[in-house]
């Protein structure tokens, strides 16, 4: 009998064919067994710790010179031991996103000296001067990662420069790569006369114990870190930020904030809820990079750092983990920190709490030189002072001045370019590295930072409010664009003509929780509110004008920023 092959009407219904669930795509969690590499990072770390670079350099490179380097040390591994090829010169922004590596950079290095907490001694600065006028073109930033910041450096100097920096306790080891960073610390630390408990003990034992150890050598992205008894680091912009607080029952102590960070998708770090003594400091903080490592996603680059991981966990989670894998023993629950009732930035003379006094200054948007700084050394000695700090501000303190001391020192500091009594525009403006050296960046920031505030000194030299200007030369956030009063985002903009030209997209009102009544967030960001470099001044000016016309006696900038309408803020 022949077998019926009439087909199926096509809107009969049909059985649903059994699928096996579709397993998540891995994100290179090594916790999770996910241990091949993802990326070509993830490789270039595999095939070798980049902390063995420095041999190469020593042994290899500074003897055959820039040609001599391999590709993935140059562009990878040397990250780690501070070394950033720095951008050719005459490459407009407009190429940033279109030319090789090979095609932006020089034959040339940035180079980031660690200056964890912003401590230097008179020795250390001496040195850091030098080796600016020697080996760096005179350059030497001060950043607001509390680093001194080289460039024109070549690989045929590094031993050398290694050399004398690790002479007087100094080293670039971890100043950049996928590890542990810099450690913030306030500028005042063990001075201070309202700090109840000096943290550096416990910042120097994470530099001491992990600062070069393979353990966190290769991290899935960088980590940063903030520890500070007082409020006077952008501690929620940090990956993990211990802030000081007195508990009730166990006295001062820090509570903990993870998972912040600013660049394209900007998030604030959470409050893990903990008190931890400052003896746990390190061990809390080793735990915490240690979920960074093993939990961290390393398949896309754009999602590796640890604020992701916060994000998709809670921090009731990530106390979990850290509780249970890390530390093997339960955390005290904590208060939260009491803030300040206004921004601490240390500008000015302060008494410290021995008596003697100390003198924070400004230079403009952080740009310094090796003559500049040889001159301060000389000027804190003769005010018998052997110690400076730099802030993470982009500025600088002088500590233990006598007190009868401190007009001659602001005199003093005032003829080589630091102004101890700043107008608000110098006080409050931040920039990044920008185009003149930097290969991501897409517009000048340093120059026009100085020229705007030249600017407003000029036409505004009265202003009496405090106004933050943050400006960056591209969309990373190095300059911490996200939480100014007005964040200045470089970008090309069509200009009056109709061609492109430099500019900036601007937001207003950001800020981070550094007092009471703040409410830490990114502001806002106006459809279309962008403005061209040239035109920039002009727009701060007219805005400021704006503010001072129309708000409410004691708002904020920020708080004007929220109630005005959108036409007063173009």
């Amino acid at each position: 009998m022949a077998v019926s092959s009439t087909p199926a009407r096509p809107d009969a219904p049909t059985a649903p064919v059994a699928r096996a669930p579709r397993r998540p795509r891995g994100e290179g969690q090594w916790a999770l067994g996910h241990r091949e590499p993802l990326n070509a990072n993830e490789r270039i770390k595999k095939d070798d710790d980049p902390l063995n670079v420095r041999a190469r350099i020593e042994n290899i490179y500074a003897h055959g010179g820039f040609a001599s380097i391999d590709p993935q040390d140059l562009r990878g591994r040397f990250r780690w031991w501070g070394l950033y090829t720095q951008r050719k010169a005459g490459i407009d922004g407009g190429r940033t996103a279109v030319l090789e590596p090979h095609e932006l950079e020089d034959e040339f290095f940035m180079l980031r000296v660690r200056v964890d907490g912003g401590q230097l001694t008179l020795d250390q600065l001496r040195v850091v001067a030098d080796i600016s006028r020697e080996f760096a073109r005179d350059t030497a930033d001060i950043t607001d990662r509390q680093n001194i910041q080289y460039h024109w450096i070549r690989v045929e100097d590094m031993p050398e420069i290694w050399r004398r920096l690790e002479s007087v306790g100094l080293q670039t080891t971890e100043a950049c790569g996928d590890c542990p960073r810099i450690v913030l610390g306030s500028p005042v630390a063990g001075v201070a006369e309202a700090e109840l408990l000096d943290p550096t003990p416990a910042l120097e034992e994470i530099v001491r114990r992990y600062v070069g150890d393979k353990r966190f050598s290769n991290l899935p992205r960088k980590f940063k870190t903030s520890i500070s008894w007082l409020v006077d680091t952008p501690y929620e912009a940090n990956d993990i930020a211990f802030l000081g607080v007195d508990h009730p029952e166990h006295g001062p102590g820090f509570d903990v904030w993870v998972g912040g960070g600013l660049s394209t998708n900007p998030m604030l770090a959470k409050r893990l809820g903990v008190w931890v003594p400052l003896t746990e400091v390190p061990d809390v903080w080793a735990g915490v990079v240690g979920i960074f490592r093993d939990y961290g996603y390393r398949r896309l680059r754009n999602r590796a750092r640890l604020k992701f991981l916060v994000a998709d966990w809670g921090v009731e989670k990530f106390r979990e983990v850290l509780e249970k894998e890390y530390l093997g023993r339960t955390l005290l629950d904590g208060p939260a920190p009491e803030l300040p009732a206004k921004p601490v930035d240390h500008i000015g003379v302060h008494r410290q709490r021995d008596g003697l006094a100390y003198v924070g200054a400004a230079p403009v948007v952080g740009r310094v030189s090796g003559t500049q700084l040889a001159r301060l050394a000389d000027v804190v000695e003769a005010h018998g002072s052997g110690r400076v700090r730099l802030t993470p501000y982009q500025k600088l303190l002088v500590l233990d001045v006598p007190p009868e001391r401190t007009n001659s020192l602001v005199a003093e500091l005032s003829t080589i370019g630091l102004q101890a009594r700043p107008s608000a525009w110098r006080r409050g403006t931040m920039a990044c590295t920008g185009i003149e050296f930097c290969k991501l960046a897409i517009v000048e920031t340093k120059a026009r930072g100085e020229e705007l505030v030249a600017r407003l000194e000029e036409r505004l030299r009265d202003f009496d409010a405090d106004i933050s200007i943050h400006l960056n030369g591209c969309p990373n956030a190095c300059a911490r664009t996200q939480v100014a009063d007005i964040g200045l985002k470089g970008q090309l903009v069509v200009g009056p003509d109709g061609r492109q030209v430099e500019g900036f997209q601007v937001h207003l009102g950001g800020g981070l929780g550094m007092a009471q009544g703040q409410t830490a967030g990114f502001g806002r960001k106006l459809r279309g509110l962008k403005t061209t470099a040239a035109e920039l001044p002009e727009y701060v000016e007219r805005l400021a004008r704006r503010y001072l016309a129309s708000r409410i006696e004691g708002e904020s900038f920020a708080n004007w920023v929220i109630r005005v309408d959108e036409e007063e803020l173009r």
